[in-house]
């Protein structure tokens, strides 16, 4: 493993009450992105070509209909790096605390973004992430939760992924990320090539309040099968 380095301390509980969050939930659900993604597509493309970005098997991710798109989770370009280079407009499930001061808020609000809060039972981010599913959308969400801080993938998933495929009944498309947990050595001017690669999808039987095992055991089947195409893509 390469010296990866230091992260900030974790923070995963948000201190402003859940009725702050409201206005971003109502937005993602009434309204999709607008000027600002594809404002935010061309202004990243230096991202793109520092990191060499490229994609595998992108014909995967279906053209139209709900998606939910899965990936591992090293670095905080990884928003980028999973959406940059898809035809579709993507719309991620980022934490609280990215909502921050009016600029972020306003910029992660109009590209589409709506916040969950971490470390606790947020049903409004689950509510939302239904609706844009339901309108055909594309979710983005981190089989794992967090960034992994080790830049390895680890055993267990979070079961709301589960929760969602199973709920929804959406197609979930395992991706793996290759090479970005060196992306946050930025300062000091590394630039590793990034890959990514986008599995076949997944589907499974809608059921309707599923019990919390079966969501958790839909979710570590897509972790495996990300694991299965991050260590692929390390042994080409």
């Amino acid at each position: 493993m390469p010296d990866l380095a230091p992260m900030r301390p974790q923070v995963y509980v948000d201190p402003r009450p859940a009725n702050y969050f409201d206005r971003f939930h109502e937005r993602a659900r009434s309204r999709g992105p607008d000027w600002i993604y594809p404002l935010l597509r061309i202004v990243s493309q230096p991202v793109r070509l520092a990191y060499r970005l490229r994609a595998v098997d992108l014909a995967n991710v279906p053209a139209r209909g709900p998606v939910i798109l899965a990936p591992n989770h090293f670095s905080g370009l990884d928003h980028w790096f999973v959406g940059l280079l898809l035809r579709r407009q993507v719309r991620f499930m980022a934490k609280s605390q990215l909502f921050k001061g009016p600029f972020l808020e306003f910029v992660l609000s109009h590209a589409g973004a709506f916040p969950v809060r971490r470390g606790q039972r947020d049903e409004q981010a689950i509510i939302t992430a239904q609706t844009i599913l339901g309108q055909g959308g594309v979710v983005v969400m981190y089989v794992e939760g967090g960034r992994s801080r080790s830049g390895r993938i680890g055993t267990s998933a979070r079961p709301g992924i589960g929760r969602l495929a199973l709920e929804t009944g959406a197609p979930v498309v395992p991706v793996a990320i290759r090479g970005s947990e060196r992306a946050r050595n930025w300062r000091r001017l590394e630039f590793p090539a990034v890959t990514v690669r986008y599995g076949e999808p997944i589907r499974f039987d809608v059921e309707l309040e599923p019990a919390r095992e079966r969501q958790q055991a839909v979710a570590d089947e897509v972790l495996a099968a990300v694991r299965k195409m991050h260590s692929e893509l390390r042994d080409r």
